[in-house]
């Protein structure tokens, strides 16, 4: 795995087939369906740091400014007619509230002019109304199904929740990063929000699901890199 401070800027994204559709996995963590001209994200988690700070966990407050900015590049650049979220959105059911009208107002503009749907996940079940979009429990396009979280046996199934990263030691160095998971049956996103951590792919939540037969397509700057699991750390 190249070192990610040395790799050119333009983007070079990862191709991935689940159930026989070709997928492109985008090093900022969105999966690209150009033939159906739709983008998929999971766990945005718009204001986890506003949520902390409640409870007494002070992160800098600036998130979902973060998270938005992010996304907005990734609509800009590949243009999508249809976006899809994977649930986790908002980071708990009040977290609309807390959205500053800056960032409510540049979230409104996103969804604007987009078939955008909002897959409800456990940290919300019920998207805010309000928003645009439309709240879905999955949504099924051509063969692939988009849930929140995997179900054990399923296929043809793209979903979020798990935040996997992957662990990587390269001339004697540690790397953790964002990372797609995939067996060509089911896919997995990384979480695309700031402050979100992540699971360790090897660890037994995500490894069950895949039976030991899977690829880690590992985020850097610029470029997803395909690793098979087995060459992956589990700490």
């Amino acid at each position: 795995m190249p070192d990610p401070q040395r790799e050119p800027s333009p983007a070079c994204p990862a191709e991935i087939a689940v159930n026989g559709q070709r997928l492109l996995a985008e090093p900022e963590g969105a999966l690209h369906w150009p033939r159906e001209r739709t983008l998929v994200v999971a766990d945005l988690h718009l204001e986890k740091g506003s949520a902390f700070a409640t409870h007494g966990r002070m992160l800098p407050p600036y998130d979902t400014a973060q998270t938005l900015m992010r996304l907005q590049a990734v609509l800009d650049r590949l243009r999508p007619d249809r976006v899809i979220c994977l649930g986790d959105s908002f980071h708990d059911r009040r977290a609309a509230e807390r959205l500053s009208r800056e960032d409510g107002a540049h979230l409104r503009r996103l969804i604007q002019d987009r078939d955008w749907l909002w897959v409800a996940g456990n940290h919300d079940p019920a998207p805010p109304v309000g928003w645009g979009g439309q709240v879905v429990a999955e949504a099924v396009i051509g063969t692939l199904v988009f849930r929140h979280q995997a179900r054990p046996g399923a296929a043809a199934e793209v979903s979020g929740h798990y935040h996997p990263m992957a662990v990587v030691h390269v001339r004697g160095r540690r790397i953790a990063a964002r990372c797609f998971v995939g067996d060509g049956r089911r896919l997995i996103l990384p979480a695309f929000g700031s402050y979100t951590g992540g699971l360790n792919v090897l660890d037994r939540e995500i490894a069950s699901l895949f039976h030991g037969h899977a690829t880690a397509h590992v985020l850097s700057r610029s470029r997803v890199h395909a690793l098979p699991t087995s060459r992956l750390s589990g700490r």
